[in-house]
């Protein structure tokens, strides 16, 4: 039995269906704009999927067996008020039925609202390879014709990725709508809607917290071609200054990717990190390079929607 979350009750939220495609990526129920919708008022995204294990995961496999699969996409994307994606942002590649996969490394899948997906992968088992970044050579998929691979990216370094679209028998797109709006304030703090006192009574019950910021990924598009984006994703440590009724939250890890109608990735448009927001518009970046896992820091100002539940 499900239950529908009511204000700040402790009650769990269902998750709904409100975009399915079938294989050939058509709407089959639902719409993008109700996806767009939910990801902007801050509701959670899985993704669900259904393939056959020895046309996904193992080709030489006898084993013919339907497989489920969902995805939380721990960080979602509104491009331009017309594009919605989500991200995986905390995944080990998997090698299924009973391990990880061959080399430890982020598998940050990355699903548009149409369907199309990408994969971009920084190792970690070891120094990174100094190789020539650009476009690669396609890869040979003939033994999975669902697998179409648009693009290939920096093969031989130590961030490769790729855009593909894999024709799953089904896609089904899942929000859970618990989190609720305490505070939408400019990038210098000025409140547009909510409200502190909201804020600081909300904290004190024990919430999580959620941020949307806008702009953040600005410095990863070209000059002139910055789109409008928000960013979601969820906060771990947070602290409320009382005397200020300011709130600074440590988010998640978070990939960041240029923005773009489709998101993709493409080589040095994306990069891993780790935020520190603050409700007067300061954000902290800790962004690691995924070519050289070298650290930079950064901060800037931006618009933050404020959710908790």
């Amino acid at each position: 039995m499900f239950w529908h979350f009511d204000a700040m009750n402790s009650l769990p939220a269902h998750w709904r269906t409100v975009l399915t495609l079938d294989d050939r990526m058509r709407t089959v129920a639902g719409g993008t704009a109700e996806l767009r919708e939910a990801i902007a008022r801050g509701a959670d995204l899985r993704i669900y999927s259904e393939f056959r294990h020895n046309e996904h995961i193992d080709v030489d496999s006898s084993d013919d067996d339907l497989v489920q699969e969902t995805m939380d996409m721990r960080a979602t994307y509104v491009v331009d008020g017309r594009w919605a994606a989500g991200i995986i942002t905390l995944r080990q590649p998997v090698s299924l039925p009973d391990e990880f996969g061959p080399r430890p490394s982020l598998s940050l899948f990355l699903y548009n609202e149409d369907g199309s997906q990408a994969i971009a992968r920084p190792h970690l088992d070891g120094p990174p390879v100094n190789a020539p970044q650009g476009m690669s050579s396609p890869g040979d998929h003939s033994r999975m014709p669902r697998y179409v691979e648009h693009d290939r990216w920096d093969d031989g370094t130590n961030g490769p990725s790729s855009n593909f679209t894999y024709a799953f028998d089904t896609l089904r797109y899942f929000v859970r709508e618990d989190w609720r709006l305490v505070l939408h304030h400019s990038a210098d703090g000025a409140v547009i809607a909510g409200s502190h006192d909201e804020l600081a009574d909300a904290f004190a019950r024990g919430v999580e917290w959620k941020v949307g910021i806008s702009g953040l990924c600005d410095d990863l598009a070209a000059d002139g071609e910055e789109l409008p984006h928000q960013v979601y994703i969820q906060c771990g440590s947070c602290y409320l200054y009382t005397r200020g009724k300011r709130l600074i939250a440590a988010t998640h890890p978070v990939a960041r990717v240029c923005p773009a109608v489709p998101l993709r990735y493409q080589s040095g448009n994306w990069d891993y990190a780790w935020l520190v927001a603050r409700t007067d518009g300061h954000v902290a970046r800790l962004s690691y390079d995924p070519y050289t896992l070298r650290p930079t820091r950064a901060s800037g100002r931006h618009e933050i929607r404020w959710f908790c539940r």
